[in-house]
């Protein structure tokens, strides 16, 4: 009896001991993830240098097109375009002189998807513009679309693209008439969902023997077991299957790939240099940019997948000797979680390592 005893009062103890280390580890790690500025809600375009300094005449315009459909699958998950894939773009296009109209198959206004956690001052800054408000909430109907009257078009991302982008005849016209006369196409995450039934006059997939990137078949699956029923297809799967070479980068990281007039990018961290490429693209050299706190984390993130967590950690100290340069630690912190939902708990702690280098040099995260 009293073996009993002594064994149940160890487990009690060896319980408690296991609660204090889990509840004392999760106190530590929230501390390596500054809070937001809750002053970044109010920004907006006169806030941003980028956006109100040294304008840009006007060069043409581009096409932005985004979902209609607000829900998914079976079990109906609402889903929508993704806010920051369009705002970030938008304000690459604005600064560079390319006025942008949206377009979504249906017209008016269509659901979005907003990652509060994600969201930075260009981001509120596009809920706070009337003018980017008013063209979201009255998207042109895809079959009102004047194809002359834009230099490039760009296909935003967001699950819901997966659903009416690929057989829209509209868009599909769009894709083929814009590559056939060499107009810049750009495409990112699920939004090269448009250019998989494209086929061009000679027959042939317009992705043939093309290099695309697009969100994986690892990064769905990752936080959607199930999507192989959820949505109609994976869309790396049928990319391939109609003869791309696809081109995958490290997962949630930037990756884009650039083959002739078609630009295509892996997930929301792309959209940065994807806009600035397809400006490239129609032959101009993109206005210089502050690069973000988010860019700097991809960039960290980058360093150490592909060569290891010392010269991670001297990319958080070359970063930090410049003058406003600030690292997104959240989005690192993140990717320790990514890690530990793949089961690489070396890589978990050593993400955990660059996050804690990263507060020692406190680097904010909310700074423009």
């Amino acid at each position: 009896m009293f073996k009993k005893y002594k064994t149940l009062k160890w487990i009690g103890i060896s319980l408690v001991a296991l609660i204090v280390i889990v509840v004392s580890f999760g106190f530590w790690f929230m501390s390596l993830i500054p809070s937001k500025d809750t002053k970044l809600t109010t920004v907006t375009i006169k806030d941003l240098p980028y956006l109100s300094e040294n304008r840009i005449p006007a060069k043409g315009k581009i096409l932005a097109i985004v979902t209609s459909t607000n829900t998914m699958g079976y079990e109906g998950k609402s889903t929508g375009y993704e806010l920051t894939e369009l705002a970030r773009a938008y304000y690459v296009f604005m600064a560079n002189g390319f006025n942008v109209d949206i377009a979504s198959p249906k017209g008016g206004k269509p659901p979005v998807v907003i990652d509060w956690e994600d969201m930075g001052a260009f981001d509120y800054a596009f809920l706070n513009d009337s003018i980017a408000q008013h063209k979201t909430n009255n998207t042109i109907e895809l079959k009102e679309i004047k194809e002359e009257d834009y230099v490039a078009v760009y296909f935003v991302g967001g699950k819901g693209a997966m659903f009416d982008f690929p057989d829209n005849e509209h868009i599909q016209t769009i894709v083929r008439n814009y590559y056939q006369s060499n107009k810049v196409i750009g495409a990112v995450c699920h939004g090269p969902a448009a250019l998989v039934n494209v086929s061009l006059d000679n027959g042939r997939s317009l992705v043939e023997n093309k290099k695309i990137s697009s969100f994986t078949n690892e990064e769905e699956l990752l936080f959607i077991p199930e999507a192989e029923t959820v949505f109609p297809f994976l869309l790396e799967d049928k990319l391939v299957s109609k003869g791309a070479k696809f081109n995958e980068g490290a997962m949630y990281l930037e990756k884009i790939s650039h083959d002739s007039n078609l630009i295509t990018g892996q997930n929301p961290w792309s959209v940065w240099t994807l806009a600035e490429t397809m400006v490239k693209q129609l032959g101009y050299t993109p206005k210089q940019r502050a690069i973000t706190a988010e860019e700097n984390a991809v960039e960290i993130l980058s360093v150490y997948h592909n060569k290891g967590l010392q010269k991670a950690k001297e990319t958080i100290k070359r970063i930090a000797k410049k003058e406003k340069k600030y690292i997104d630690r959240a989005l690192i912190a993140k990717h320790s979680i990514v890690a530990v939902m793949q089961g690489n708990i070396g890589q978990f702690l050593d993400i955990l390592k660059i996050t804690s280098y990263a507060k020692k040099y406190d680097i904010a995260t909310t700074k423009i």
